[in-house]
Protein backbone atom coordinates (compact mmCIF):
# COMPACT_ATOMS: atom_id res chain seq x y z
CA UNK A 1 0.00 0.00 0.00
CA UNK A 2 2.87 2.38 0.77
CA UNK A 3 4.35 1.93 -2.70
CA UNK A 4 0.91 2.54 -4.16
CA UNK A 5 0.58 5.72 -2.14
CA UNK A 6 3.96 7.06 -3.23
CA UNK A 7 3.20 6.29 -6.87
CA UNK A 8 -0.09 8.11 -6.58
CA UNK A 9 1.59 11.00 -4.87
CA UNK A 10 3.96 11.17 -7.79
CA UNK A 11 1.00 12.16 -9.82
CA UNK A 12 1.73 15.59 -8.92
CA UNK A 13 5.22 15.81 -8.29
CA UNK A 14 4.34 19.44 -9.04
CA UNK A 15 4.57 19.73 -5.37
CA UNK A 16 7.42 21.87 -6.33
CA UNK A 17 10.67 21.31 -4.85
CA UNK A 18 10.71 21.62 -1.15
CA UNK A 19 13.75 22.39 0.88
CA UNK A 20 13.77 26.00 -0.26
CA UNK A 21 16.10 27.97 1.92
CA UNK A 22 18.40 24.97 2.41
CA UNK A 23 21.38 25.76 0.17
CA UNK A 24 23.31 23.08 -1.64
CA UNK A 25 27.01 22.74 -0.89
CA UNK A 26 28.99 25.41 -2.68
CA UNK A 27 30.75 22.88 -4.89
CA UNK A 28 27.40 21.77 -6.33
CA UNK A 29 26.27 25.32 -6.94
CA UNK A 30 29.50 26.07 -8.80
CA UNK A 31 29.00 22.96 -10.94
CA UNK A 32 26.12 24.65 -12.78
CA UNK A 33 26.99 26.37 -16.03
CA UNK A 34 25.70 29.86 -16.79
CA UNK A 35 23.02 28.32 -19.03
CA UNK A 36 21.94 25.85 -16.35
CA UNK A 37 21.66 28.61 -13.75
CA UNK A 38 19.62 30.66 -16.22
CA UNK A 39 17.30 27.69 -16.85
CA UNK A 40 16.81 27.09 -13.12
CA UNK A 41 16.05 30.79 -12.62
CA UNK A 42 13.40 30.61 -15.37
CA UNK A 43 11.75 27.58 -13.82
CA UNK A 44 11.91 29.11 -10.33
CA UNK A 45 10.25 32.30 -11.62
CA UNK A 46 7.50 30.22 -13.20
CA UNK A 47 6.86 28.25 -10.02
CA UNK A 48 6.88 31.42 -7.92
CA UNK A 49 4.47 33.05 -10.35
CA UNK A 50 1.40 31.22 -9.06
CA UNK A 51 -0.07 30.47 -5.65
CA UNK A 52 -2.70 28.08 -6.96
CA UNK A 53 -2.95 25.74 -9.92
CA UNK A 54 -5.52 23.45 -11.47
CA UNK A 55 -5.02 20.87 -14.22
CA UNK A 56 -6.21 17.55 -15.54
CA UNK A 57 -3.72 14.69 -15.60
CA UNK A 58 -2.97 11.30 -17.07
CA UNK A 59 -0.96 8.98 -14.84
CA UNK A 60 0.90 5.88 -16.03
CA UNK A 61 2.02 3.58 -13.22
CA UNK A 62 4.95 1.15 -12.86
CA UNK A 63 2.94 -1.75 -14.33
CA UNK A 64 1.61 0.32 -17.23
CA UNK A 65 -1.84 0.99 -15.77
CA UNK A 66 -3.36 4.35 -16.64
CA UNK A 67 -5.53 6.64 -14.52
CA UNK A 68 -6.93 10.10 -15.13
CA UNK A 69 -8.19 12.88 -12.91
CA UNK A 70 -7.90 16.47 -11.78
CA UNK A 71 -5.28 18.02 -9.53
CA UNK A 72 -5.55 21.25 -7.55
CA UNK A 73 -2.72 23.00 -5.70
CA UNK A 74 -2.92 25.78 -3.16
CA UNK A 75 0.38 27.01 -1.77
CA UNK A 76 1.71 26.54 0.73
CA UNK A 77 1.24 22.89 1.52
CA UNK A 78 -2.11 21.88 0.01
CA UNK A 79 -2.86 19.61 -2.93
CA UNK A 80 -5.74 17.42 -4.06
CA UNK A 81 -5.70 14.55 -6.57
CA UNK A 82 -9.19 13.50 -7.55
CA UNK A 83 -9.19 10.39 -9.69
CA UNK A 84 -11.94 9.68 -12.17
CA UNK A 85 -14.03 6.50 -11.86
CA UNK A 86 -13.51 3.59 -11.80
CA UNK A 87 -10.55 4.55 -9.58
CA UNK A 88 -11.72 4.76 -5.94
CA UNK A 89 -8.76 6.93 -4.85
CA UNK A 90 -8.75 10.47 -3.45
CA UNK A 91 -5.50 12.07 -2.24
CA UNK A 92 -5.46 15.26 -0.16
CA UNK A 93 -2.38 16.90 1.33
CA UNK A 94 -3.00 19.45 4.07
CA UNK A 95 -1.57 20.37 7.46
CA UNK A 96 1.70 18.51 6.83
CA UNK A 97 -0.01 15.17 6.13
CA UNK A 98 -1.09 13.26 3.05
CA UNK A 99 -4.40 11.39 3.22
CA UNK A 100 -5.20 8.57 0.80
CA UNK A 101 -8.85 7.56 0.76
CA UNK A 102 -10.04 4.39 -0.95
CA UNK A 103 -13.81 4.46 -1.17
CA UNK A 104 -13.95 0.88 -2.46
CA UNK A 105 -12.09 -0.54 0.54
CA UNK A 106 -13.54 2.03 2.96
CA UNK A 107 -10.05 3.02 4.15
CA UNK A 108 -8.13 6.21 4.86
CA UNK A 109 -4.36 6.08 5.23
CA UNK A 110 -2.27 8.97 6.55
CA UNK A 111 1.40 9.77 5.81
CA UNK A 112 3.78 12.60 6.61
CA UNK A 113 4.06 14.96 3.67
CA UNK A 114 7.85 14.96 4.07
CA UNK A 115 7.91 11.19 3.36
CA UNK A 116 6.39 11.57 -0.11
CA UNK A 117 7.44 13.22 -3.38
CA UNK A 118 4.71 15.80 -2.77
CA UNK A 119 7.04 17.57 -0.39
CA UNK A 120 8.77 18.88 -3.50
CA UNK A 121 5.90 20.98 -4.84
CA UNK A 122 4.14 22.98 -2.25
CA UNK A 123 6.48 25.65 -0.92
CA UNK A 124 5.35 29.24 -1.35
CA UNK A 125 8.75 30.33 -2.72
CA UNK A 126 11.53 28.35 -4.37
CA UNK A 127 15.02 28.96 -5.73
CA UNK A 128 15.99 25.78 -7.54
CA UNK A 129 19.64 26.59 -8.08
CA UNK A 130 20.24 26.80 -4.31
CA UNK A 131 17.90 23.92 -3.43
CA UNK A 132 19.74 20.84 -2.22
CA UNK A 133 17.01 18.60 -3.66
CA UNK A 134 17.95 19.62 -7.22
CA UNK A 135 20.95 17.77 -8.60
CA UNK A 136 20.78 18.44 -12.34
CA UNK A 137 19.18 20.39 -15.18
CA UNK A 138 19.38 20.06 -18.95
CA UNK A 139 17.62 21.11 -22.16
CA UNK A 140 16.12 18.23 -24.14
CA UNK A 141 13.83 18.32 -27.17
CA UNK A 142 12.70 21.89 -26.57
CA UNK A 143 12.11 21.39 -22.85
CA UNK A 144 13.92 22.09 -19.58
CA UNK A 145 14.38 18.89 -17.57
CA UNK A 146 15.06 19.21 -13.84
CA UNK A 147 16.36 16.20 -11.90
CA UNK A 148 15.82 16.09 -8.16
CA UNK A 149 15.91 13.78 -5.16
CA UNK A 150 13.55 13.35 -2.24
CA UNK A 151 16.30 12.83 0.33
CA UNK A 152 19.66 14.47 0.93
CA UNK A 153 20.99 10.95 1.57
CA UNK A 154 20.44 9.99 -2.08
CA UNK A 155 23.26 10.35 -4.58
CA UNK A 156 21.00 10.00 -7.61
CA UNK A 157 17.76 11.61 -8.75
CA UNK A 158 14.39 9.91 -8.33
CA UNK A 159 12.22 12.74 -9.64
CA UNK A 160 12.33 14.25 -13.12
CA UNK A 161 10.31 17.39 -13.90
CA UNK A 162 9.74 18.51 -17.49
CA UNK A 163 8.96 22.15 -18.34
CA UNK A 164 7.98 23.30 -21.83
CA UNK A 165 9.86 26.21 -23.40
CA UNK A 166 10.13 29.01 -24.40
CA UNK A 167 6.96 29.85 -22.47
CA UNK A 168 7.77 27.93 -19.28
CA UNK A 169 5.03 25.53 -18.21
CA UNK A 170 5.09 22.35 -16.16
CA UNK A 171 4.16 19.49 -18.50
CA UNK A 172 4.99 16.26 -16.72
CA UNK A 173 7.04 14.54 -14.05
CA UNK A 174 8.27 11.05 -13.37
CA UNK A 175 8.96 9.55 -9.93
CA UNK A 176 11.00 6.38 -9.44
CA UNK A 177 10.08 4.41 -6.34
CA UNK A 178 12.43 2.36 -4.16
CA UNK A 179 11.62 -0.78 -6.16
CA UNK A 180 12.73 0.87 -9.41
CA UNK A 181 9.24 1.40 -10.82
CA UNK A 182 8.41 4.66 -12.60
CA UNK A 183 5.19 6.63 -12.34
CA UNK A 184 4.74 9.36 -14.94
CA UNK A 185 2.15 12.12 -14.73
CA UNK A 186 1.35 14.31 -17.72
CA UNK A 187 -0.61 17.53 -17.20
CA UNK A 188 -3.21 19.03 -19.51
CA UNK A 189 -5.22 22.28 -19.44
CA UNK A 190 -2.94 23.81 -16.82
CA UNK A 191 -4.57 26.86 -15.15
CA UNK A 192 -2.15 28.86 -12.96
CA UNK A 193 -3.74 31.03 -10.26
CA UNK A 194 -7.08 29.30 -10.66
CA UNK A 195 -9.76 30.22 -8.15
CA UNK A 196 -10.15 27.22 -5.86
CA UNK A 197 -12.60 26.25 -3.15
CA UNK A 198 -10.55 25.91 0.06
CA UNK A 199 -13.02 23.29 1.33
CA UNK A 200 -11.65 20.77 -1.17
CA UNK A 201 -8.41 20.61 0.81
CA UNK A 202 -10.12 19.27 3.93
CA UNK A 203 -8.81 15.90 5.07
CA UNK A 204 -11.17 13.08 4.04
CA UNK A 205 -13.38 11.84 6.84
CA UNK A 206 -12.34 8.68 8.63
CA UNK A 207 -14.28 5.63 7.41
CA UNK A 208 -17.15 4.50 9.59
CA UNK A 209 -16.61 0.95 10.69
CA UNK A 210 -19.68 -1.22 10.63
CA UNK A 211 -20.55 -2.89 13.90
CA UNK A 212 -20.19 -6.66 13.99
CA UNK A 213 -23.41 -8.53 14.08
Amino acid sequence: MRRFCLCLAATLSIALLGGAGQPVPQRLYQAYSDQQRADLDKVSAYLNGFQSLKASFIQVGPEGGMDQGEVSIQKPGQIRFEYRPPSPILIVATGGSVYVKNSRLNTRDQYDLSDTPLGLLLNARVDLKTNKAVIGVSEQNGAIVVRARTSANRNDSNITLVFATPGIELRQWTVRDDQGGNTTVALQNVQPNAKLDTAQFTAPAKPIKQARK
